[in-house]
């Protein structure tokens, strides 16, 4: 689903304020302790609380695992400043077959209402439309999380409607969100440009 650029380590985009780049397990403590918040994990499908360092190098793992296959890209955001320092993360998964990628992102409550996500989500939903085939991009979001929906929507996401989605952190299936963005829709909102990228 993505090309050999995004297979290695050394990958990073770059937005105006952040990084962008491979989670390392010299990331976990910090990742853990952010994801592991109840207030962000709760907000999501996939994470789990407690959570502790133990599952932060799980998913540190898998994450490598699925961009060096090329079969998603996951990436962890920090600060230009501070690049070691991992605030949040932001992955798409899905199916080249199905032209379809699936969106997720969160990132730590100290660094929230600061248009972090909205700056980090948009470089890299352009990513994906700038290095691959992919013509849609869904994302789903629990009713509650209206600043999820809000990101969504400056990127130009339109909403699908509610329906019922697995939710293995949440104890089974809930109702989200869903919301799309098709290649056409993002290239009329951010234009031809393309993002920053580094692989040295």
């Amino acid at each position: 689903m993505f090309p050999e650029i995004t297979q290695d380590d050394v990958f990073r985009l770059e937005t105006e304020r952040l990084w962008l780049r491979w989670p390392r397990l010299a990331d976990a403590a910090a990742l853990a302790k952010r994801a592991g918040d109840l207030e962000v994990s709760k907000q999501t499908a996939t994470i789990p609380h407690p959570y502790n360092i133990g599952d932060a190098e799980e998913f540190v793992r898998r994450a490598r695992a699925e961009n060096e296959s090329g079969r998603g890209l996951v990436l962890a955001l920090s600060f230009k400043k501070e690049p070691n320092d991992p605030i949040g993360v932001i992955g798409a998964h899905g199916s080249a077959f199905r032209g379809t990628a699936y969106l997720g992102y969160w990132l730590g409550r100290d660094f929230w209402g600061q248009g972090l996500m909205t700056e980090a989500a948009r470089g890299f939903v352009d990513l994906i439309y700038g290095v691959s085939s992919l013509g849609e991009i869904v994302c789903d979001s629990l009713p509650g999380n209206v600043a999820s929906q809000r990101v969504q929507e400056k990127l130009g996401f339109t909403s699908l409607g509610e329906i019922e989605a697995d939710a293995p952190a949440r104890g089974g299936r809930v109702k989200v969100v869903r919301m799309r963005l098709s290649r056409g829709a993002a290239h009329t909102a951010f234009g031809a440009r393309r993002p920053k990228l580094t692989s040295t």
